[in-house]
């Protein structure tokens, strides 16, 4: 009997993104050329959106024209978990995606949004740049991901529509949107806030319609996403890192020539410096944009306080069955 193809909008969408060829491979081969998908969630002019434009551009000059990246931004392909799903399956190529999603499939990564576990994103590249991030790109590939590069989400803030949140006790009582991370989920839950995962698509409507009172995240993101006009209160608490994990299909990756990887590979690595560069002047100038701005109040948090509050999930994350990782992490992170 014939296997019928189910055919989704999700589906459909992918499929139109790589070609039009629903269930097809994602790399696709005319006279020649490769062409190829990149999707990711965030909106036109954040870092993320504007490293991966660059990245479209520099492999088509560098291949004089004959590899194609097409770059599917604003969660045209679904949510990062779809792109997770499309990219194992091989229908989809590359995604640059977001730190909690990837954690589903290899919960290591879940341990670098721990709370206060690295000063600045500088400090974080170290890291993530070496022997540990080296370790979980090798558990990428044994799950069908090619890890391409660690780009930067920043470090994170609390914005709301009630009030500055400048100690713990200011949490109480507010509804937090945090993504589907269990870092971000226990970090909110011990700071005393009721949490709720909401996709990064659909919360300026929930902040705006008060599903949510509140949420975390960088700079950058809080800007792109206009999320400034539904939370006035900018709080800078600086509570965590985030990666944006750029992974590719190795089902697709092994369609492509050695040279074509080889190519790929260096634009990539190239991409992630330009994505980490353009998020440290992102913060640099937002954080003085929205200084200046009277329709925006911005306070500086208690630190300590928040640190101290949160140092018990540290502890506990030490207890998981990932726990030897979470150690070798803080160690380094502390190095």
């Amino acid at each position: 009997m014939q296997r019928r193809l189910r055919i989704t909008r999700r589906t459909a969408l992918i499929g139109a993104a790589t070609g039009g060829v629903i269930g097809a491979p994602a790399v696709l081969r005319a006279q020649g050329q490769v062409r190829l998908t990149l999707g990711h969630g965030t909106a036109p002019g954040n870092p993320r959106s504007v490293a991966a434009d660059r990245m479209a551009a520099q492999l088509r000059e560098r291949s004089q024209g004959r590899i194609e990246l097409r770059v599917a931004g604003s969660s045209q392909l679904g949510d990062d978990l779809a792109m997770l799903t499309g990219l194992r399956t091989g229908t989809l190529d590359m995604s640059v995606n977001s730190q909690g999603p990837v954690s589903t499939v290899v919960p290591e990564l879940a341990a670098f949004g721990l709370p206060f576990l690295f000063p600045t994103s500088r400090a974080a590249y170290g890291v993530i740049d070496g022997p540990v991030g080296q370790e979980i790109a090798k558990k990428l590939e044994g799950i069908g991901l090619i890890s391409l590069g660690w780009w930067d989400n920043g470090i994170r803030h609390i914005t709301n529509s009630k009030r500055p949140i400048q100690v713990p006790s200011d949490l109480r009582g507010l509804k937090i949107r945090t993504p589907a991370d269990s870092a971000t989920i226990d970090t909110f839950q011990a700071l005393g806030a009721a949490t709720q995962q909401i996709n990064f698509s659909e919360l300026y409507v929930a902040l705006q319609q008060g599903v949510v009172d509140g949420q975390e995240n960088p700079l950058a993101n809080i800007h792109s996403g206009k999320l400034h006009e539904v939370n006035r209160f900018i709080s800078l608490s600086g509570h965590k890192w985030e990666c944006s994990p750029f992974v590719a299909s190795r089902i697709g990756w092994g369609r492509l020539s050695e040279a074509d990887r080889k190519l790929i590979s260096e634009v990539a690595r190239e991409a992630t410096e330009h994505n980490r560069q353009l998020m440290q002047e992102t913060d640099v100038r937002l954080l003085a944009e929205y200084r200046a701005n009277p329709a925006v109040s911005l306070n500086e948090a208690e630190q300590s306080q928040f640190r101290a509050v949160t140092a018990p999930v540290l502890d506990k994350w030490e207890q998981r069955p990932i726990g030897d990782f979470v150690k070798r992490l803080r160690a380094a992170a502390a190095a």
